[in-house]
C-alpha cells in the first residue's frame, strides 16, 4: 500500500502545483483554499502515510489501510471539486465539500486507528 499512496501522492502534487501556476499567471488567487487542500491532504499526507506504510508494513497489509486509501481517494477529488464550485460562487456546492470532508475525516480515523493498532517497535 504504501507505494500506491506515493505515487497518487504524485498526481495530487502535480495537480496542486497545476492550480498554483494557473492562479499565478492569472492573478487571480480563488483558487487558494483548493491548491491548499490538494496539496496538504494529497500531497504532504499521503506521501507520508505511503512513507509510515512503507516503514512499517504489518499495519500496510491490513483491510484498513485500504479503506484509508479508497475513503481518502474518493473523499478528496468530491471536496475539492465542491470546495473549487463553492469558492467561485456556486452555493450548492456546500453538500459536497461536507460529504467530502466527512468521508475524509472517517479515512483519516481509520489511517489513525490502523497505526495505533498495528505500528509496533
Amino acid at each position: 500500500m504504501g507505494i500506491k499512496f506515493i505515487k497518487i501522492s504524485v498526481v495530487y502534487f502535480v495537480i496542486g502545483v497545476c492550480i498554483g501556476m494557473y492562479m499565478s499567471m492569472a492573478e487571480k488567487f480563488t483558487f487558494k483554499p483548493v491548491h491548499v487542500h490538494i496539496t496538504l491532504l494529497g500531497w504532504m499526507s499521503m506521501a507520508l502515510a505511503g512513507l509510515i506504510y512503507i516503514a512499517f508494513p504489518a499495519a500496510a497489509e491490513t483491510t484498513m489501510a485500504k479503506v484509508h486509501f479508497w475513503l481518502h481517494n474518493i473523499s478528496l477529488p468530491i471536496m475539492m471539486i465542491g470546495l473549487a464550485f463553492l469558492v467561485s460562487g456556486a452555493k450548492t456546492a456546500t453538500p459536497a465539500v461536507a460529504v467530502g470532508g466527512t468521508l475524509m475525516v472517517l479515512g483519516i480515523i481509520v489511517f489513525a486507528l490502523n497505526i495505533l493498532k498495528n505500528v509496533r517497535n
